[in-house]
Order: C-alpha cells, then sequence, then structure tokens
C-alpha cells in the first residue's frame, strides 16, 4: 500500500445532504415503532452515529461485526458472527445500518438469521450500494449513495484499519 492517491469521490457537504435525506424518509417510516438500529461493524460506526443524531423518536442501538472476508478481498461465502447484538430482537422492528453492499451474501445470510429470531420487520440502510457487484438479492429500503466501482475509504471505510477518519469517501487509485 505504499504506491497509490486518494481520489475524493464523495465530500462531506454531499453526505451530510444524502444523511438529511435518509432521515425524513426513516423518521416517517418509523414514526412511534421504537427500532432497534444494528450497526455493522467496523465501516458503519460512523455513517450510523450521524445518522442516528438525525432521527426523531425513540430508538435502541446495538451493534454486530460479520465476517466473510478473512483476509482475503473477495468474500468467502462463509459467515460468521464475531459480536452479536445483545439486545432481543423478537418481536422487534430493526433497522440495519450497513457502510457498503456489494455482493449482498454477508447481509443477506444476516437477514435470514433476524427473520429466525422472529423480528417484526427488518429494513436495511446502506451509506452505499455497489449494485453491480450485486450476486444475491438484497432489498435496501434506503441508500445513501450508488457507486459502480471503485476501493473506497473514509467515513468509516478502511484499507486494512486505514482511513477511517476521513472526512468523505475517496477512492484508493494504486499507481505502478
Amino acid at each position: 500500500m505504499e504506491n497509490y492517491r486518494l481520489v475524493p469521490v464523495v465530500s462531506m457537504e454531499e453526505l451530510e445532504m444524502q444523511l438529511e435525506a435518509l432521515a425524513v424518509q426513516i423518521n416517517r417510516d418509523y414514526e412511534g415503532k421504537n427500532p432497534v438500529v444494528v450497526g455493522v461493524l467496523k465501516g458503519a460506526f460512523v455513517f450510523m452515529a450521524d445518522l442516528v443524531r438525525r432521527l426523531s423518536f425513540p430508538l435502541e442501538v446495538d451493534f454486530v461485526r460479520l465476517a466473510s472476508y478473512g483476509t482475503e478481498s473477495e468474500t468467502s461465502g462463509v459467515v460468521r458472527i464475531t459480536k452479536d447484538v445483545e439486545i432481543p430482537l423478537k418481536g422487534r422492528h430493526v433497522l440495519i445500518v450497513e457502510d457498503i453492499v456489494d455482493t449482498g451474501t454477508t447481509l443477506a445470510w444476516y437477514i435470514e438469521r433476524l427473520r429466525e429470531q422472529e423480528a417484526a420487520s427488518v429494513k436495511i440502510c446502506a451509506l452505499i450500494d455497489k449494485h453491480e457487484r450485486r450476486k444475491v438479492p438484497v432489498p435496501l429500503e434506503y441508500v445513501g449513495i450508488s457507486i459502480d466501482k471503485g476501493f473506497l475509504v473514509g467515513y468509516g471505510l478502511d484499507f486494512s484499519e486505514k482511513f477511517r477518519h476521513l472526512p468523505g469517501i475517496f477512492e484508493v487509485e494504486f499507481m505502478k
């Protein structure tokens, strides 16, 4: 990771506008429901923090950490929970907050698990939808940004645990 440059893709101002638009939709849809907002660690933590501060209804927050990539850049297809939610979800409305949805494999597996736990409803809010990479259909009710390609970092997204702190989203361009 020595020869690269970071190319701005989404500014913090653009992210703020998307957060406001998402909050309007989510506030409308969840009014009176007291949902559990489940952030998928680690990538979604910045996005989720900014999002929940814009929500105007009672809610609870929890986190899950799912592993399907290991040290590879492509999913293995085998999903493991390395940190599970602690709030009982039976009968609860669940809003999953995810950083990027690409192949959909991991998220589809987790949605099925939540249905087995008898959640009243499960919806997904994704910061970034990479629909072109989708291998498994996943219903995304709330999407901040659709981006076709590129290796993205910043605003919680990382490369080998680096760059999560950057304001805005950047594409990593590797130099030859």
